[in-house]
């Protein structure tokens, strides 16, 4: 495998992050971080989706796609990065990825933030995709000056002809006394040879990688945690996204074990037309405790609608029973999808503290045209026992504001939730207003559309209230209809 060092580029702009101004209802003041540079005729602008983030004491860095296609990808990467735990915000474009930012790939797509304390490098992991709309390289774009300025990406893994690469997603082990300080995993899977897991790891920042043994198995969205003894957990689906399972490596990724079964996963197609499913998202305490956020409707009499479920682990081999985020009750109807979970590094034990974005439906009754929209927030400052009430943050977004694609409007396969160096939970999430001209659909308003990346204004404090979790019966097992949450292709 030929590999490029980076070469610093910059591809920086300065801008001052605008407090939106957003319609009646919203509960937490928002900051617009992110949006859309690019104007090529080929894609949908202006439109920004799938942001992933990621804290490292008071700097944090997210990057999301911008400028989506409709049969897979985007026009680039965006990024916005905080040195004031997320007070305010400086964005640029990742150099060197696609055509339109200098680079060779037509199209990119996937970004994953991570962070490297032992090389201090930041990463951004994405897949470069053909005009075939095929994943033909992992890649990394690195950063060494505190995710300021970022080289031309570095090759992880090249796809032969006969593989296409799809769904990465990066982590470093960053506990000094873990024997395997310093290395860092990424995880994809190659759906041309049956999603195949793929993982590959680097011992020097990312310049680097190394293809790991992985067991012969068809995966999709493995989201790689490491605990501070050095044990790296992939929590993932199965190719049919009907089994959440892991995989584990003892031995710095040099190999991983056999994937086990965690849990079957019975998942509702959410309404809508809406490009969604049941991914895993999975964040680590302090101590190495793992949490396992998805949607699922077990706890819904007949499979109404889906909850936020979670699992926990303590070693990444024995799993907790599933338990409901209560967000609402199992009566309502409402609909929770595509959360973002995330964990404060810094708590640990009882007072473990856990934050979760989402995506929901006040009513799950509704099509295209009638589905209101929702950012939703919530949170427990005990290791989820219990969890405050939930934040409606923003109100209401029509699904023709967001981009197509041909597995239906996107605001992206991921949400994504970090806490800052003051303990702080921040949301990063897309809001779509409607097109400012040409119409009220994104899809033919383009290059009009108002789709941006946008996070809080203030941190949220985790906060636990007297609703605990523990009790909900599961009330269906059978099942749920394959249709929108079952595997695809997922560019």
């Amino acid at each position: 495998m030929h590999l490029r060092r980076a070469v610093l580029a910059l591809g920086f702009v300065a801008t001052a992050a605008l407090v939106l101004s957003l319609a009646a209802g919203a509960t937490i003041p928002v900051l617009q971080i992110g949006t859309d540079p690019f104007t090529n005729s080929t894609s949908q602008h202006k439109t920004v989706v799938e942001p992933d983030s990621f804290f490292f004491g008071s700097t944090g860095v997210a990057a999301a796609q911008a400028g989506r296609f409709f049969d897979g990808g985007s026009s680039g990467i965006v990024f916005a990065r905080s040195v004031d735990n997320g007070v305010s915000y400086s964005t640029g474009t990742l150099p060197g990825i696609t055509v339109f930012q200098g680079g060779t790939f037509a199209r990119v797509t996937d970004p994953s933030v991570a962070h490297d304390r032992s090389h201090g490098v930041w990463m951004v992991s994405t897949i470069g995709l053909d005009a075939s709309v095929r994943g033909t390289a992992v890649l990394v774009s690195r950063s060494t000056n505190g995710g300021l300025t970022w080289g031309n990406p570095v090759t992880v893994r090249a796809a032969a002809a006969n593989e296409d690469f799809d769904k990465n997603w990066t982590v470093c082990d960053n506990t000094t006394t873990s024997p395997f300080f310093g290395r860092c995993y990424t995880v994809w899977d190659d759906f041309a040879g049956g999603n195949r897991l793929r993982i590959a790891f680097s011992t020097d920042g990312g310049v680097t990688w190394t293809l790991s043994s992985t067991p012969n198995v068809g995966v999709i969205g493995g989201q790689p945690v490491v605990q501070p003894d050095g044990k790296v957990v992939v929590p993932l689906d199965n190719a049919s996204e009907t089994a959440l399972g892991f995989t584990n490596s003892t031995n710095g990724g040099v190999s991983f074990g056999t994937a086990f079964t965690i849990t079957s996963i019975t998942a509702k197609v959410d309404p809508g037309n809406i490009r969604s499913g049941p991914l895993p998202s999975a964040e680590i305490a302090g101590d190495g405790k793992i949490f396992v956020v998805w949607e699922d409707c077990r706890f819904r009499s007949g499979c109404s609608t889906n909850d936020l479920v979670f699992v926990t682990s303590t070693d990444g081999t024995t799993w907790s029973a599933v338990q409901r985020i209560p967000i609402d009750p199992t009566t309502s109807v409402v609909d929770h999808f595509l959360p973002g979970v995330g964990v404060d590094r810094n708590t640990s034990g009882t007072s473990t503290k856990v934050a979760v974005t989402y995506y929901f439906y006040p009513d799950v009754n509704c099509d295209i045209n009638t589905c209101s929209l929702h950012v939703g927030f919530i949170s427990s400052s005990n290791a989820g026992v219990s969890w405050s009430p939930f934040v409606d943050v923003v109100a209401p977004m029509a699904l023709k504001s967001a981009p197509d694609t041909s597995q239906g409007r996107m605001v992206g396969d991921y949400i994504s939730t970090s806490f800052n160096g003051s303990h702080q939970a921040r949301g990063y999430f897309v809001i779509a207003k409607p097109p400012t001209q040409g119409g009220t659909d994104c899809a033919t308003a383009t290059p009009n559309c108002d789709v941006t990346l946008n996070t809080f204004v203030n941190g949220q404090s985790s906060a636990a209230a007297a609703t605990t979790v523990a009790n909900d019966p599961v009330l269906f097992t059978a099942k749920a209809q394959p249709g929108r949450s079952a595997f695809k292709h997922r560019h």
